[in-house]
């Protein structure tokens, strides 16, 4: 596995003079993602998308993908994913089960997805959308006092960007506030796919009583991604974007923005946060 982060010389300039030291840099690569499909006496390959990602837990992004771009609905339609290293980056060959149908007629890209964007690319307006059921979970509810901890979780939790400063990540809570997963990348869609991922291989989806927590801000894409896997709650350190908030209120989303020193503002779903009187 490439490392996660890269060494890299310096000149650093602080009050007008110069010293040189050594600077801790997230490592952004090339990760192509391939997908096998079809009966056995027609296998197909067939090249879905390239994004630009930090290496690590690759086969976790390889399935959220193919899972919040609804191009499979389940863990099981898996039978394996392998990793393999080129010189100009690395591929995930995603092989499916035999009966099994991917939908790709919303996923298909022009060109490359930047770590800035996970829906650069995508061929049409109406591919932005994945064709998200929600499932919601009015009756959960979580006291805010989990809810200003959260972000404090989060930073002793994120062990790449504490030596970068340059990775998003996204964690999975459960309603009492207990950390069940965190993944990090320097693209925020590449961070929730990793996490939602993971989730999938364990055996967790749907995530109806789960919380998920977005290091920077929330756009509409990581509000589709997360609806795919039925989270009910998100929070976001950072600001959401108005279509994020329409999104969420269409759905049956609870979305919390710039949650940090024990505040937030609540932007959909108040019902599920119980304020203590």
């Amino acid at each position: 596995m490439t490392n996660p982060v890269v060494n890299k010389r310096i000149k650093k300039v602080v009050a007008a003079s110069v010293i040189e030291t050594d600077d801790v840099l997230a490592t952004e690569e090339p990760l192509e993602i391939r997908l096998i499909h079809g009966p056995t006496h027609n296998r197909r390959q067939q090249n879905i998308s390239v994004t630009m990602r930090t290496p690590g837990h690759d086969e976790e992004l390889a399935a959220g993908f193919l899972f919040t771009e609804g191009i499979i609905s389940k863990q099981d339609a898996i039978t394996h994913i392998r990793i393999s290293h080129e010189t100009d980056g690395s591929v995930a060959t995603i092989s499916l089960k035999e009966n099994i149908i991917p939908s790709l007629q919303h996923s298909q890209r022009n060109f490359q997805a930047t770590a800035a964007c996970g829906v650069c690319g995508k061929s049409s307006i109406a591919g932005i959308h994945t064709g998200v059921t929600v499932s919601s979970q009015l009756q959960l509810q979580i006291p805010a006092d989990i809810i200003y901890a959260l972000p404090e979780t989060l930073q002793q939790e994120q062990a790449v960007f504490a030596s970068t400063g340059g990775l998003h990540a996204a964690a999975l809570f459960d309603a009492a506030g207990k950390l069940l997963l965190l993944r990090e990348d320097i693209g925020r869609h590449n961070a929730v796919d990793k996490v939602i991922g993971a989730a999938m291989q364990l055996n967790l989806l749907p995530l109806q009583s789960q919380l998920l927590l977005l290091s920077g801000r929330a756009g509409f894409e990581l509000i589709q991604k997360a609806a795919m896997a039925n989270i009910p709650v998100i929070a976001a350190v950072g600001a959401p974007s108005s279509l994020a908030v329409s999104m969420a209120e269409s759905w049956g989303i609870t979305l919390i923005g710039f949650l940090r020193e024990k505040r937030f503002n609540i932007y959909s779903g108040a019902e599920r946060i119980k304020m203590s009187l």
